[in-house]
């Protein structure tokens, strides 16, 4: 009788102690659901390059945006007319640096940069992006050099995207980016240029496809027709099918940055901009993928 009344104190003991486990087992399971992919929303400098570095800098924050994609060669400010490059002086350097964090903006990328043919010019880019806070150099090295950046982006701990310009370029299809990635750490990967996809006679989707797992971000874009001379309209409304390829990065668990480069409108491309900026944030929620705003 004893042993029985403590066998059915213990079960019940036991019981209640799963049970008290099973709620805080689910919202564990919840909180990991809910965590999920985090995507982040650039806008590449490139898209105001009538403009100076920092207009472009008071354009993005004037858009709401948090990040901010640099590229070589654009004047620094109507003031001073040095150019914001590799070969950067630290009295410029420092300019930039005090611009972006007065307008509350990272530069998380910085390309379509020149690596050079040699670890020393490689290097000269990587210890400029390390000095910048910058994550990834967007490139389209020379094959030869792939080596090189395989140490450098493990030394440094930043990353190296290969871009696509349209065809006849280097790296115009991924057939040729994931050749380049063969055997290479997970540091070196892809910058997927959709719209150039496009261009070049490609489907984008199927391109984001074939580099699942490789797509480190992207110039993400959507045309107005499918042809060379294409131009960028506001995203969801041209024929790249933007939804479609959100819906395969998503299934990709794709958790890096999209960089608005809008090359259209160019003096006057702030309205679409913003559209895509809506755009974005609309399929994001549809899809159930939360977009990280701030730092």
């Amino acid at each position: 009788m004893l042993r029985t009344l403590i066998g059915t104190i213990v079960c019940l003991a036991l019981a209640g102690n799963l049970s008290a486990a099973d709620p805080v087992e689910k919202k564990d399971a919840a909180a990991k659901a809910e965590k999920g992919p985090q995507w982040k929303l650039a806008v590449q400098a490139y898209s105001f390059n009538r403009f100076t570095f920092f207009e472009a800098v008071d354009k993005a924050k004037e858009l709401g945006l948090k990040y901010i994609e640099a590229y070589p060669g654009q004047v620094l400010s109507k003031e001073d007319k040095s150019r914001f490059t590799p070969d950067a002086s630290p009295e410029v350097r420092e300019k930039v640096k005090a611009k972006l964090k007065e307008a509350g903006l990272t530069l998380v990328n910085f390309g379509v940069v020149d690596l050079g043919q040699d670890e020393k010019s490689a290097r000269k880019v990587f210890d400029f992006a390390k000095d910048m806070g910058v994550k990834t150099i967007v490139a389209e090295p020379d094959p030869k050099l792939m080596d090189t950046l395989d140490k450098l982006t493990e030394e440094y701990q930043i990353n190296v995207a290969i871009h696509n310009h349209p065809k006849p370029s280097r790296y115009w299809s991924p057939d040729t980016v994931l050749e380049a990635l063969k055997g290479r750490g997970k540091r070196i990967g892809a910058c997927a240029d959709t719209g150039h996809w496009i261009r070049s006679g490609l489907d984008p989707l199927e391109c984001l496809k074939k580099l699942e797992g490789r797509i480190i971000s992207l110039h993400f874009k959507d045309l107005n027709e499918k042809s060379p001379k294409a131009h960028d309209v506001p995203w969801g409304t041209g024929v790249s099918g933007v939804k479609d390829l959100l819906t395969e990065l998503k299934r990709q668990n794709f958790a890096g940055v999209f960089s608005i480069e809008y090359e259209y409108n160019w003096e006057n491309s702030m309205p679409e901009i913003a559209e895509c900026i809506k755009g974005f944030h609309q399929f994001a929620k549809e899809l159930g993928v939360k977009t990280k705003a701030m730092k």
